[in-house]
């Protein structure tokens, strides 16, 4: 089953991931540091669990979709 993480926008184009599935992680932030190898977090990064927004520490478990995003602005 795994956990599901995606990226999207800016955060896909420069780690160059798109989405991929993890066998384990206990927090979205371990999400991202298994995802990205330990990549820089940037600070204004937007975090998703199943859909509602979420902090990097929150917990996840499997079979849940964790994803992160740059902000979004509208006009």
């Amino acid at each position: 089953m795994g956990i599901h993480v995606k990226f999207f926008a800016s955060l896909k184009d420069k780690l160059k991931i798109d989405d991929v599935t993890i066998e384990q992680a206990k927090t979205a932030g371990e999400a991202w540091d298994i995802t990205t190898n330990n990549a820089e977090r940037p600070d204004n990064v937007l975090v998703a669990i199943n859909l509602e927004y979420a902090q990097f520490d929150d917990l996840i478990k499997q079979g849940d979709e964790v994803a992160f995003f740059p902000p979004v602005t509208g006009g």
